[in-house]
């Protein structure tokens, strides 16, 4: 069986990318470069960037898209490809990859979750900045400083002490 994502015109979406070698420290010892792709490829693909946290080998983003456009893939594809482009070559590339122009950074798939109602984003933003928390990075969200949970604080959308208490798991397989 071969898995069909969602396309929704609009749509909010949840993701996460995972580097190839998750022993490796290259995104968040990459942060500004990473920052940068984001960047980029938002001033030429809008999109809002509603909530993301980042570790060391993975991270964790929830986007809207404008309204009418569903292509999310592209922007995931720029954005991998452009962080991939700043960093020194150390990796090894296995022949496939090779053949494809790929340097062998990130895992080819990605997961996606299409966003269904404003308990589902809420319960995703939670999933996101709890995250450091969850690995074991941080004792609280607000240690970590690779998260929006920051800026979700200066908005006065969470209060300073928002997690710091919490001691469960944010399941967003069920949520």
């Amino acid at each position: 069986m071969q898995y069909k994502r969602a396309h929704v015109k609009g749509g909010t979406y949840f993701f996460t990318l995972t580097l190839q070698n998750r022993k490796l420290s290259i995104l968040t010892d990459y942060f500004s470069q990473l920052r940068d792709s984001f960047n980029k490829v938002k001033s030429n693909h809008p999109f809002i960037l509603d909530a993301m946290v980042v570790l060391p080998e993975h991270l964790h983003v929830l986007m809207t898209l404008p309204e009418n456009d569903s292509e999310y893939a592209k922007r995931l594809l720029l954005i991998k490809a452009g962080f991939s482009r700043q960093l020194p070559k150390f990796e090894n590339i296995s022949e496939s990859r090779a053949k494809k122009g790929e340097r062998g950074i990130w895992q080819r798939r990605y997961w996606e979750h299409c966003i269904r109602d404003e308990n589902d984003f809420n319960h995703h933003v939670d999933y996101i900045h709890y995250n450091p928390v969850k690995h074991g990075y941080v004792d609280r969200p607000t240690g970590w400083h690779y998260s929006t949970i920051h800026r979700y604080i200066e908005n006065g959308i969470l209060d300073q002490n928002w997690g710091a208490e919490y001691h469960g798991d944010f399941d967003i397989k069920n949520p």
